[in-house]
This record gives structure tokens, C-alpha cells and sequence, in this order.
């Protein structure tokens, strides 16, 4: 059953407005908005004075690894960090073990998170250099996507006929979204490291490995295809400041054809930060120059870059502390992203306005998701609070991953997430969660 609740007094924060009002929730819903709601009785008051009311976060790019890498994290323990960190929606890639490159793979791990996800879930559809049969079987109603990887993946989701790419992108009407990284270019550096440090490569030599150019090279052949077949492309965590010259702001979202996402931690490390963290900020693309992260910045504040997501890919701390070439890429961050944001909002760095834009409304109108990332009468109420002035330092004893650790340890922020809705339901309230309902499947607009 849900409660009806009366979100009383908020500063909200929705389509590039900041106002001060009531909400009123009716089950699933958001049933009315204004600047004074009064109600009868059967309804929860929360007194949201001081706090912000914005739309939960949709992540576009998570790794939640269930089914078959459930050591390092699972459907369950992850949406629960993500609804404590204000993420109500997220979009879950397919490189699980086995990976979900056949319909009934993919409706395998649907299956799963509809007993386990505490938040609203998607999949994507992976594509790979043979099977292209299935992947236009993918139902866009009921599914987020398609996902290509364009640079190293693991087994064979290494998408690297030519051949068979401009079909994929000349088949499907979906939106097909994209791990840009040149292969070749990679192996090449690699082998150059290799021959000079052997397997322990000093992992400042991160960013030298998985070049610039890599990274250009790959994004800027996927858009000609794109441009070539008119398909639908989202480029997937650009790294590079080079990259965002190949994105538009001259027209709207909704009439963009090619589209683009910044991860968090790309906006938040450099290549600085490797001395003090190490294998723990080792992701794929890696995290670049403080120029590249300057010009990450001014293209999502312009908006050639449209999304903010957090490519979350946790691996365990013994996987992460093995010498650089035995050690994963990726790491645990759907419980900080959305602070991690509005600590930047805080700071100047970007309004927020455009902080909500970019983490809730944009991946709802791209991904054409029904009825949410918006705070609107008649949405899905997928809510969240967050106190402006309420302090607190990342530690283990706080991180709620499967994994135990985050890059964000020491970190002290001065916002928190104090209440996070999904569906009408309250699921986090200060610390505590309710765990007798579940997250549902999104639904799109195809």
C-alpha cells in the first residue's frame, strides 16, 4: 500500500525552476503541486523547510554485475546505495556474466531485479559483432537500449566489424549507445608500458595508455556512422576536453540525433589524483588533465554535453589492489553522485537548475522514459530531499556498496539526502530503509 504524504514548505527545483511549495503525493503519483497545500487526514506531513525537492537522479550507465559477478556487488545492495544517494531510476549495461546479448538473458536479469531493485530499473541489449538477429528482436517499449562496446570489453562484446556496425546502426530506431575507445591505438601503448615496467605500470600512465587519441578516434567514427545512417547515438562517458567539439548546442535535445554523457568522476579527478588514490580511480576511459576536465565543465554547462551519469562498476578492494594491468577498471559511485553534483552546485561551478537538467530531466527525454524525471502532476512521485546544510566525511562505516569502499573516502561533503520517493514510496528516510516494496520497470515512449 502506499501512503499519501504532504511535502510541506520545499525549495523545488524542476524545468529550469526554483520555487518555494507543496506536493502532494496519492499513491504512485505526484497528484498536485502548488505553493500551499492543505489536506485532511490520512496523510503524512513531512516538513521540508530549507531542504531542496528535485526529481530523482536517472543513471544511464550502471554496472550492477548480477547475474555472475555478484562478489563484487548485486542488483539488491546496489540500488540500495543508489536510492540512498537520490538515484530512483537507473540503466544497467550488459556485460554480466553470462552477458545479456540474447532476449532471454536480457529478461533474466529483468526477472531478477523485479524481486530485488529497490529503485526503477532498465537494461540495455548487448551487441555484438553476430548477433544482430536478436538484437532486432529488443522491444523498445519495455527495454532502454542498445549497447556497444567500441573499445576493450570483456568476452566477445567487442564490437570491431565495420561491417556489422553499420548494419546495427542501420537496422534499429533505438537508441544505441556507445564505450568509445580505440583498440588498436590501446594495444599498442600497452605493449610500449609492458616492455618498459613489465606488469606493474605506474597507473599514472593510466591516462597515457588510454590515450586522447584513443578515445577521438573511436567517438569520432561512431558519430560519422551515425551522421551516415541517421541513427540514434549517445556516446558514452566522454573523458577528453578534444571530444566535446564533436557535440552540438545549437538545437534542442529533443531534435539532437547524437547525444552525450559526462560521468562524475571525470568532472571530479585528474591525473593529480592518481598519486594519492591509485587503482581506486583507474576507470575506462581513464581520468584525464585537469584541461580535459576544465573542458568537460564548460561543455556540459553549454550543452554539448547532455547527461550526467556514474558509469558505478565496483570491484572488490583485493581485485583493485593487484599491479595495474591485473587490476579492474571501474568504481563504486551511485551513493555519492548526485552530492558529489550539488557539492559543485554549492561551490559555483554550476547552477541547479542545470544540475537537475542534466542527472533527471535529459535522460528521461532521450531515453523517452514515461512519466518520470520530472517533478508534474500526474508523474511518477520519484522524489528526493536533500538538506543544503548538513555535513558529513565518506568513510568505510558509511559506504553502503557490497565492495565496502568508495573514491570518495575523506571527502567531506555539506549536503545530504535526507528522504528519497520511488513510486509514492518513501524508501529512504534518514538512514533507514523500507525494504517491503520494490522499484518497477521503466517504460518508454518508443
Amino acid at each position: 500500500m502506499n501512503n499519501n504524504t504532504l511535502i510541506k514548505g520545499a525549495t523545488i527545483v524542476n524545468e529550469n525552476n526554483v520555487f518555494k511549495g507543496d506536493v502532494l503525493i496519492e499513491g504512485k503519483y505526484i497528484k498536485q503541486i502548488s505553493e500551499e497545500i492543505t489536506v485532511t487526514d490520512n496523510v503524512e506531513v513531512i516538513n521540508a523547510e530549507g531542504k531542496y525537492l528535485i526529481p530523482g537522479m536517472i543513471d544511464d550507465q550502471v554496472h550492477f554485475r548480477e547475474p555472475g559477478l555478484t562478489h563484487k556487488a548485486n542488483i539488491a545492495t546496489e540500488s540500495k546505495a543508489a536510492i540512498a544517494g537520490g538515484i530512483t531510476s537507473f540503466i544497467e549495461m550488459p556485460n554480466t556474466v553470462p552477458q545479456a546479448t540474447t532476449q532471454e538473458l536480457l529478461e533474466d536479469k529483468f526477472e531478477v531485479a523485479s524481486k530485488t531493485s529497490y529503485a526503477n530499473y532498465s537494461f540495455m541489449f548487448g551487441g555484438t559483432n553476430d548477433n544482430l538477429e536478436e538484437l532486432l528482436k529488443t522491444n523498445p517499449k519495455n527495454v532502454a537500449g542498445i549497447k556497444l562496446f567500441l573499445g576493450s570489453s570483456t568476452g566477445n562484446m567487442l564490437v570491431d566489424n565495420e561491417e556489422t556496425l553499420e548494419k546495427i546502426f542501420s537496422s534499429t530506431d533505438m537508441l544505441i549507445s556507445v564505450h568509445c575507445e580505440d583498440e588498436a591505438t590501446i594495444r599498442k601503448n600497452t605493449e610500449e608500458y609492458k616492455a618498459k615496467f613489465g606488469d606493474d605500470i605506474p597507473v599514472k600512465y593510466h591516462p597515457i595508455i588510454r590515450s586522447e587519441e584513443a578515445c577521438y578516434l573511436s567517438s569520432s567514427k561512431a558519430i560519422e556512422l551515425a551522421k551516415k545512417t541517421g541513427a540514434r547515438l549517445h556516446v558514452f562517458h566522454l573523458s577528453t576536453e578534444k571530444e566535446t567539439h564533436l557535440f552540438r548546442n545549437d538545437i534542442p535535445l529533443e531534435e539532437k540525433k547524437i547525444t552525450a554523457e559526462v560521468c562524475v568522476h571525470h568532472l571530479w579527478f585528474t591525473d593529480a589524483d592518481y598519486d594519492k588514490k591509485g587503482t581506486h580511480i583507474k576507470w575506462n576511459p581513464a581520468v584525464k588533465s585537469q584541461k580535459d576536465k576544465d573542458g568537460l565543465w564548460k561543455a556540459l554547462l553549454d550543452d554539448r554535453i547532455d547527461v550526467i551519469a556514474t558509469d558505478h562498476a565496483p570491484h572488490t578492494l583485493e581485485e583493485k589492489s593487484n599491479v595495474y594491468t591485473k587490476a579492474p577498471s571501474g568504481g563504486p559511485l551511485v551513493q555519492h553522485a548526485v552530492i558529489a553534483v550539488l557539492e559543485k552546485v554549492k561551490g559555483g561551478v554550476l547552477p541547479i537548475e542545470k544540475a537537475v537538467e542534466k542527472m533527471c530531466h535529459n535522460p528521461a527525454k532521450l531515453f523517452r522514459v514515461e512519466k518520470r524525471g520530472f517533478i508534474k502532476e500526474g508523474y511518477f512521485a520519484d522524489l528526493v530531499l536533500v538538506d543544503p546544510n548538513d555535513s558529513w566525511e565518506v568513510n568505510k562505516g558509511n559506504v553502503l556498496y557490497k565492495c565496502g569502499w568508495s573514491p570518495f573516502e575523506g571527502v567531506e561533503f555539506s549536503n545530504k539526502i535526507t528522504h528519497t520517493f520511488v513510486n509514492g514510496n518513501l524508501m529512504y528516510n534518514k538512514g533507514k530503509f523500507n525494504e517491503s516494496v520494490k522499484g518497477e520497470r521503466l517504460l518508454f515512449n518508443s
